[in-house]
């Protein structure tokens, strides 16, 4: 083995997105949230990437594709629709260059957003050939990128533990998904909310997980005193391994007040022509209702606190680069300092997880990628005390840890469930537990199901996964499209509810599951038999 360095970055990007896929409307307002993941942060993270790979520079990230991001990835409704919504951004893009021609203050920017957007339609269509699932999963055998899997539908799983069925399935089709999608059992696994309680581990172990990640707090208050703190893993009774959260690497990154994000220099996310620009010059790009929406293009920059959007002043890309190129440089040496004065207590070198929501880096921090482009050239170019580790590599570095059994944690406002279970949301609950009792009944009653029974099973159990997305309690919570967020809550239960109904009367209509299965298509080949009784 090498010669030990002072400590280990594991970056961990959380890629993840509700499943939002409406074949009924020609232009539908929620898949939008697909279609700027794809163009800010999903494309802009591929292309750092493989630009690292092709210019030598040794780096590692840990990222989670969980299964309804995957599936809208792969989806051909949806990568059709992508399509055309990067052609509209590109053509929207030159008649900017056009109206800003005698604005110097925004004509450059213009000419940025046209080469990010072609670069995006270059690297999705011509390059990739509209299979960016595939891309990433090319990184993946370089070995510089870890991928692993998630909740099937990002369930809540502290809030489901009433019934371990509920749970295991959600584990079990989500490890199925991702080894029929990339080949191979994933090792690790994104639990969704970084949402632990004890117990879990041993379904995580059965599904032949290895190792899963939680807030700080989930380390600091396990059963024994943590000898490392959470710069180094716990070994669970069951043999899975536990990672933790560093609060003070998280802090600069995710941190708008007191982070890098809320430089002065850097773009505003909160001004878009989409609101600013005439009515009938916008009209083509916004929805088709003619409700004005962002268009991603944005000319200002955060410029200082507390003052209104239009006194912003316009951005500047070269500024806002050197601010990312210097942030880069500045989370570089704090980990170098913070992990030599942490070696002084540990026998190896500690690591510091950095786990964070890959819709950061782009989306919400629109020089997020940038951020991370320079810091991983930093790191392979100017020093030698830090190297970055994936945590299937520490752990075979690394095998023999402590053992101790974690609390009960979530991320997320106090780090204990409350964002998912408060007076916003915690109607929904009672409702999932019995779609959860009946799928589970319908399971064990029919566990040789063929044809058309078959298929209403297999639908029933997409149905009760797509209502336990944490997404929908988190939506509600944070009151933005809460209208949406209980429709689709509802809107599943009801479904299940029918089809409980038709499988355990006898008498299923062949209609009825056939639409389901044309608007709902997520895991084709789910096996409904992961909620029968073991």
């Amino acid at each position: 083995m090498a010669a030990e360095p002072t400590g280990y970055l594991c970056l961990v990007l959380h890629a993840h997105l509700p499943y939002v896929r409406h074949p009924e409307y020609e232009d539908c307002l929620e898949e939008r949230w697909f279609f700027e993941a794809m163009t800010e942060t999903y494309l802009p993270l591929l292309d750092v990437f493989e630009g690292l790979v092709r210019d030598g520079v040794d780096f590692r990230v840990t990222m989670s594709l969980t299964p309804p991001l995957v599936s809208m990835m792969t989806d051909a409704l949806l990568v059709e629709r992508y399509t055309k919504h990067l052609e509209s951004l590109i053509e929207l893009a030159h008649k900017e260059i056009e109206r800003t021609r005698w604005m110097p203050e925004f004509h450059d920017t213009a000419k940025m957003y046209l080469r990010r957007f072609e670069m995006c339609r270059r690297l999705f269509v011509d390059k990739h050939k509209r299979n960016v699932v595939g891309a990433f999963k090319q990184l993946a055998e370089t070995g510089k990128l870890e991928i692993i899997t998630c909740g099937a539908t990002h369930g809540f799983l502290p809030l489901l533990q009433i019934q371990p069925q509920a749970v295991r399935a959600q584990v079990a089709i989500a490890v199925q998904y991702h080894q029929e999608t990339f080949g191979q059992m994933p090792r690790g696994i994104w639990n969704g909310e970084c949402g632990y309680y004890p117990g879990l581990d041993a379904i995580l172990a059965e599904q032949g997980i290895r190792f899963f990640f939680l807030d700080a707090h989930g380390i600091l208050f396990a059963d024994r005193r943590p000898r490392y703190g959470v710069y180094a893993p716990l070994f669970c009774p069951t043999g899975v391994a536990a990672f933790g959260r560093d609060l003070e690497s998280s802090k600069s990154v995710w941190s708008a007040d007191e982070g890098y994000p809320g430089d002065f220099r850097y773009r505003e996310f909160y001004r878009d022509i989409g609101y600013d620009l005439e009515f009938e010059y916008i009209r083509p790009y916004i929805h088709e209702s003619g409700l004005r929406i962002a268009t991603g293009l944005k000319y200002y920059k955060i410029t200082g606190n507390d003052l209104d959007l239009s006194e912003k002043q316009p951005y500047v890309e070269r500024d806002a680069l050197e601010a990312a190129a210097c942030h880069a440089g500045n989370f570089m040496f704090n980990r170098q300092k913070q992990t030599e004065w942490l070696r002084k207590f540990m026998d190896r070198p500690p690591i510091v997880v950095c786990p964070y929501d890959a819709e950061l880096f782009g989306h919400w921090w629109f020089e997020g990628p940038a951020f991370l482009n320079f810091l991983f050239r930093k790191i392979h170019y100017d020093q030698k005390d830090l190297v970055c580790i994936t945590p299937s590599e520490y752990l075979e570095r690394y095998p023999r840890n402590q053992v101790a059994t974690p609390s009960l944690s979530s991320w997320g406002h106090k780090g204990y469930c409350e964002v998912w279970l408060e007076g916003s949301n915690d109607w929904i609950y009672r409702h999932l537990h019995k779609g959860a009792e009946r799928m589970i009944e319908m399971a064990n009653r029919f566990p040789k199901a063929e044809g058309l029974l078959l298929r209403a099973l297999k639908q029933a159990a997409r149905e009760l996964l797509l209502a336990q997305s944490s997404d929908w309690a988190f939506i509600m919570k944070t009151n933005t499209m809460v209208e949406y967020a209980r429709k689709r809550t509802r809107d599943h239960l009801i479904n299940l509810a029918n089809l409980y109904a038709m499988v355990m009367n006898g008498h299923i209509e062949e209609k009825f599951v056939a639409d389901l299965e044309w608007r709902n298509n997520i895991f084709p080949n789910i096996d409904y038999r992961a909620y029968a009784d073991r």
